[in-house]
């Protein structure tokens, strides 16, 4: 497959794996990138600088293919410019940004060989990244897991307006976990895909508790609610007892300071890595409606390719029987 995110990151397949916080390391990240596609080691989990130059230095000693390192800022409150810096020092491929305003890393790497990637959720989300200079933005509608933005735009709507506001290429994220996913998103004008709560259930992805991995298996479409809306940073996670409490919680008015260790890193932690569904939350997005197995990376690109295949097929049969009547 070629299209601009191809050609911008140096990669076969123009799939994005998700920051996936405390779960994006580099197992998961060279499995990604072995497979074709880009895969990312998240900044943020790592904390300190040691920790991430290891990872960066883990990750080329199972691939060398390009890879990207995330940085979640708006969990940091500054503190990421150190983490910046390994990156930098590291000569890292490329780095995606998600949270908040990322000009001050546009700033810190201007002149680097790094290429660019921010997580948008909107129109102008979406320019002000194209002036900063971003090479590509991925754009999440509201079906997507974790955090999202606040005017519950869907998919199906938010990628052509994103794609008709910019002129540098866009990811499609959110409701994509298969082969069907990435040719919509080609339909829809965007050149590429990211997905995080697909590559959750992926083997490589070793640091995902088994419980985890078979509620996103067992868990319909209907089965996500979202967290902290009354918060102003709205969440999308896995429909719990312990995620409905957190709800009933936000309305009844308790504040960020009411709520913080139920929401926190940790409580996230102890549910993803500990399996203790009720002393904690895992994200997942309304895709797990369509994840029925735990392939491998290079099992899943392999199905993704070969169902957009099939389904450009069946498309091109349905419009050249338009066309020839």
């Amino acid at each position: 497959m070629k299209t601009r995110v191809t050609e911008i990151f140096g990669i076969e397949y123009p799939i994005v794996q998700g920051g996936l916080a405390y779960l994006a390391y580099a197992e998961l990240a060279a499995a990604v990138s072995n497979a074709g596609g880009l895969g990312q080691i998240t900044a943020a989990t790592l904390r300190t600088p040691e920790k991430l130059r290891n990872e960066i230095r883990k990750v080329r000693t199972l691939t060398n293919k390009p890879f990207a390192v995330n940085f979640a800022i708006a969990r940091h409150d500054g503190r990421y410019q150190e983490l910046l810096e390994v990156a930098i020092e590291e000569k890292v491929p490329a780095i995606s940004i998600t949270g908040a305003n990322p000009q001050p890393i546009f700033e810190r790497i201007k002149g680097e060989n790094i290429r660019t990637l921010v997580l948008v959720a909107g129109v102008r989300q979406a320019q002000k990244a194209e002036q900063l200079g971003a090479d590509a933005v991925m754009a999440v509608g509201q079906e997507g897991g974790g955090h999202l933005g606040r005017d519950d735009i869907g998919t199906m709507v938010l990628i052509p307006r994103v794609v008709d506001s910019v002129s540098i290429p866009v990811l499609a994220s959110g409701g994509i976990g298969d082969g069907r996913g990435l040719l919509a998103a080609f339909a829809l004008g965007a050149e590429g895909i990211e997905m995080g709560t697909r590559f959750i259930a992926t083997q490589e992805c070793i640091h995902a508790n088994e419980k985890y991995k078979q509620a996103i298996l067992d868990a319909k479409e209907t089965d996500t609610v979202i967290i902290k809306r009354t918060l102003g940073s709205p969440g999308r996670v896995l429909r719990s007892g312990y995620t409905l409490d957190i709800i009933e919680r936000e309305q009844k008015g308790e504040t960020y300071e009411d709520l913080q260790d139920v929401i926190s890193g940790k409580a996230n932690c102890r549910y993803i890595y500990d399996g203790k569904e009720t002393e904690g939350f895992g994200w997942a997005g309304q895709v797990i409606g369509l994840i029925s197995d735990i392939p491998t990376v290079q099992e899943l690109f392999n199905e993704i390719v070969l169902t957009a295949e099939k389904g450009w097929s069946r498309m091109s049969n349905i419009i050249g029987e338009r066309t020839h009547k």
